[in-house]
């Protein structure tokens, strides 16, 4: 049993270019991960492989050469830009005789030195316990036994198993922690739903601008830095919009590729502000050379949360780092917004931008007469807790006949969660 060191400055970076597409990692956004967690990079050692080494995820012989870089440059810490198995963190650290994370656990450090609020400081705890309680074994080699001798022979718990014990107390307790700030949101959406007050939401790729958007926007002051995950807390401030009126502008954590699915899972109450949005202000990085490969990710988290289908305004940020692009509205055939061109920073297309959001929040209500069936109570209450019925009646077989008003994102939810029944009962 060797020696566990923390986390210090000096880093070894490990990345591995795999063939396959679903595998590949950025190791320049390895650098700047690193950078955010406050450790400075050593040495970055590469290799390549088709498929990932079952017992080092590296082959041997690389994992060797990381061990006599760790030796001879004095490093604390060797940080792999995938995610290890807790068999592969362990063979590793074994060998290296330095403490290994993973981009998992990487990231999860990162979001622990940025939570600021009770809420995101629970949520962050939920989402490394779960990430712990894979690897418990690693500290705990020399104690997996039961105690023997006189007085101490017969049934008891292992040490580890206290530890389980005690690990799945402490995520219970904070589980319900939780559901009550999820309870609180809700009360809150709630609230806006009966006043009628549209929420616009703010994702992105971590490091887009999003919170330089907001304070731009909003003057509301929030951190804002040249990093990844500088927001991990969720803020909302209300903004006014010409013919819309007030509107809840949620700026919120970003995404990233191989976004851990512990985090996606303990962000669950800050995420549902982006799933029950009227819509999302879709903030890219223009200047990133990598922006394409990024709008997929944002996308794909979006429908793992089950915000796929919310309506999005593109906001391409960072324009003054471009030549030749000024500020502007791109729109569809219809004459939609569906683009602008902005500058968060310097305060460029700001004005292009809300003209575009009070067009897209104006047309965004839709209004249909519905035929609905008795055996439909679920709509019914649906319906009742919208707030949208504008005239009602029953026909002679006692069919319920309403008119309802309502935001065309509310209207895509419904009909999603009904599995696409709702379009039927319209009269046409």
């Amino acid at each position: 049993m060797f020696d566990r060191y923390e986390a210090g400055e000096q880093a070894v970076l490990v990345h591995v270019d795999f063939s396959d597409e679903s595998n590949k990692e950025d190791v320049n956004e390895l650098q700047m991960l690193v950078s955010s967690a406050g450790v400075k990079t050593a040495s970055i050692i590469s290799t390549s492989r088709s498929v990932p080494h079952a017992k080092y995820f590296i082959g041997s012989g690389k994992a060797q050469e990381i061990a006599d870089t760790v030796q001879a440059i004095g490093a604390d810490v060797v940080i792999f830009n995938h995610q290890l198995s807790p068999s592969q963190e362990r063979n590793l650290e074994a060998l290296i005789c330095c403490r290994v994370l993973d981009r998992t656990s990487l990231i999860l450090d990162i979001f622990a030195q940025r939570a600021r609020t009770h809420e995101g400081k629970l949520q962050v705890e939920l989402a490394q316990l779960r990430h712990l309680s894979t690897r418990l074994i690693r500290g705990w080699t020399h104690l997996e036994r039961q105690k023997g001798g006189i007085g101490l022979r017969g049934p008891g718990e292992t040490q580890l198993e206290t530890d389980r014990r005690l690990l799945r107390g402490r995520i219970k307790a904070i589980l319900k922690r939780l559901a009550k700030v999820q309870k609180q949101r809700e009360q809150g959406r709630r609230s806006r739903k009966r006043a009628e007050i549209p929420t616009v939401s703010l994702v992105g790729y971590t490091n887009a601008g999003k919170s330089t958007l907001f304070n731009t926007i909003t003057d509301a002051g929030v951190y804002a830095a040249d990093q990844l995950f500088a927001t991990l807390d969720p803020t909302l401030r209300k903004i006014e919009l010409a013919e819309v009126g007030q509107a809840i502008l949620a700026d919120t954590v970003g995404f990233i590729r191989h976004l851990p699915h512990d985090l996606v899972a303990a962000f669950k109450a800050t995420l549902q502000e982006t799933q029950e949005a009227d819509i999302l202000l879709h903030v890219i990085d223009y200047a990133d050379e990598q922006y394409l490969e990024n709008i997929d990710q944002v996308n794909e988290v979006l429908d793992e949360i089950d915000a796929g289908d919310v309506p999005q305004l593109i906001i391409c940020n960072k324009i003054d780092r471009l030549e030749g692009v000024d500020p502007k509205i791109d729109r569809d055939e219809n004459g939609k917004p569906i683009r602008v061109w902005v500058s968060a920073q310097q305060g460029l297309g700001i004005d292009l931008l809300k003209t575009a959001l009070t067009e897209c929040l104006s047309k965004a209500m839709v209004e249909h007469n519905l035929k609905i069936p008795p055996n439909e109570g679920r709509l019914r209450g649906i319906l009742y807790n919208l707030n949208c019925i504008l005239d009602q009646s029953y026909s002679d077989d006692g069919d319920w006949l309403v008119e309802v008003k309502m935001l065309e994102s509310d209207w895509h939810k419904i009909d999603k969660q009904l599995e696409h029944r709702l379009t039927e009962y319209v009269i046409q």
